[in-house]
């Protein structure tokens, strides 16, 4: 077979055109403004495409067209499709049909954490012998891709709530067909795709009924929308959790008022985090992982128990999460120049951006902890989780807040203001500022530095390749109790340039 993909650079995307290679079938696609680490995982797979969207790239009529999720009416080369009445479908579709169909599907579903846990998962099955096939929207560490094929039976799949292309606005997550699924949280995200929290708890409730009674639904309790919706499982529920036992919070007809899997005794340090951990009353020993922050320690939990509902022994599972070196862009540190440490993480959600700033103070305890944010994502640029960015960004040092990445979409009653935002944030005696550019950013941390700093960049996107930047201008410049300007090069190069959309 011939596929085609339009749109072919977004994370996913590139992945499918991976797994279709490796499947055997010819691929080629196109995109505009193609840039690493895609175009090099493109051009190591030697699958070719064009980087620009044109009718020419059909040539050859392809025997079906993969149609991106952020490709729309307009684009030349999906009119061409149309025009010519060529066979087109969706991503979600191709996986469902070609890679999905009679295997044990895990599913990772959740607003934060799909990609960690996801990752996770994969790696305790590959610590147990599973040797699962893969798709993920991020590289986990430990394998190098974001995808893999095998012959196992397991494929382990993060799933989205996305909508899945201009024809489909359903989630990508629903064409899945989940055997053990994985629901970590549920808060509303996404405004730009659900119109209230009850859409968006739509969506993972139809998630949930997906799974077949012979299934298993692995559910964060410390989630109260999550917890609350369970009820329309037919398969059993396995539940974890940190949060107290007697949390108040509604539990489904039928459900264990507390979680069946459970972590105690947490305590994380710079090296890691360590933890004992309680399946349904019984104590199964102490585990080690180095992520930090108690999200990870539930993203661990939720690993744990899809693992071993597809069939990974405890003692594999335990190794596996001891191994495991994380995920690309999730409280990943980018190098060290003048004593200064820069972490990059994809956290853009209020909660999560709360999360990451709290396990960044586990971690690197005792150390001034700079919080740099890009209001990027549809859901940060909205006035409606201004206050919620506040509390977030609160718990830094010093806060730093970027310019909006598509301000003409909002009117004044609908934009975050960034200023107002800084404004409350100093009223509270927090040092914040408002930089709109990337320029004044590197300039300001580089002017204010101290060695032992740590800078921790918030963003969905590329945010104008800031990391490389910062870490050259941070080992040229006079960092404060530095002993020498000594920057130590990121460890994987290319960045979005800055207007360019995040895709999947």
């Amino acid at each position: 077979m011939h596929y085609h993909l339009i749109g072919i650079a977004g994370t996913a995307m590139a992945s499918l055109a991976g797994l279709l290679r490796a499947k055997g079938d010819r691929v080629t696609g196109s995109d505009q403004g193609v840039y690493p680490p895609m175009s090099l995982m493109l051009d190591d797979l030697g699958i070719e495409y064009a980087d620009r969207y044109d009718p020419a790239n059909l040539a050859g009529d392809p025997d079906v067209v993969v149609v991106g999720n952020a490709i729309s009416r307009g684009n030349p080369e999906l009119e061409e499709v149309l025009d010519r009445r060529l066979r087109y479908t969706s991503a979600a579709a191709v996986i469902k049909e070609r890679f999905l169909e009679g295997r044990h599907v895990v599913a990772v579903a959740g607003t934060h954490g799909k990609t960690t846990t996801a990752s996770l998962v994969a790696w305790l099955l590959e610590a147990a012998a599973l040797e699962p096939s893969f798709l993920i929207g991020g590289i986990p560490e430990d394998f190098g891709v974001s995808f893999r094929l095998t012959d196992s039976q397991v494929f382990v799949i993060e799933a989205d709530e996305y909508d899945t292309a201009y024809f489909d606005k359903g989630p990508k997550m629903w064409h899945y067909l989940p055997w053990t699924a994985v629901v970590s949280n549920v808060e509303f995200d996404h405004a730009d795709i659900f119109r209230d929290d009850i859409a968006y708890h739509f969506a993972f409730e139809r998630f949930i009924n997906l799974v077949p009674r012979a299934g298993t639904l692995v559910a964060g309790w410390d989630s109260p929308a999550l917890r609350a919706m369970c009820g329309v499982s037919r398969a059993p529920v396995q539940s974890f959790g940190i949060g107290p036992l007697d949390t108040g919070m509604p539990t489904a007809e039928g459900a264990p008022s507390h979680p069946r899997w459970r972590a105690e005794r947490i305590c994380c340090g710079e090296a890691g985090t360590r933890f004992a951990v309680r399946r349904d009353g019984e104590m199964l020993g102490e585990v080690e992982m180095r992520l930090a922050g108690d999200f990870n320690v539930l993203n661990g939990l939720a690993a744990m128990a899809a693992a071993a509902a597809a069939g990974a022994p405890w003692d594999a599972i335990r190794e596996g999460l001891r191994t495991f070196r994380g995920v690309r862009r999730r409280m990943e540190v980018r190098g060290e120049a003048g004593g200064v440490t820069v972490v990059d993480d994809f956290a853009h959600h209020p909660t999560a951006v709360a999360a990451t700033l709290e396990a960044a103070r586990q971690r690197f305890r005792g150390r001034r902890l700079i919080a740099v944010f890009e209001p990027r994502s549809y859901t940060a640029q909205r006035r409606e989780f201004q206050e919620a960015y506040g509390t977030a960004l609160g718990k830094a040092d010093h806060a730093i807040v970027a310019g909006l990445f598509r301000p003409e979409r909002y009117d004044e009653a609908t934009r975050l203001d960034p200023e107002q935002l800084i404004a409350s944030l100093r009223a509270r005696g927090i040092e914040a500022d408002y930089e709109p550019a990337v320029d004044g950013i590197v300039s300001r941390i580089i002017r204010g530095a101290r060695a032992g700093d740590v800078v921790l960049i918030m963003s969905n996107g590329g945010f104008g390749g800031i990391h490389e930047r910062l870490l050259a201008g941070l080992a040229a410049g006079d960092v404060e109790g530095a002993p020498g300007a000594s920057g130590i090069a990121p460890r994987y190069g290319g960045s979005a340039p800055s207007g360019r959309r995040a895709r999947g």
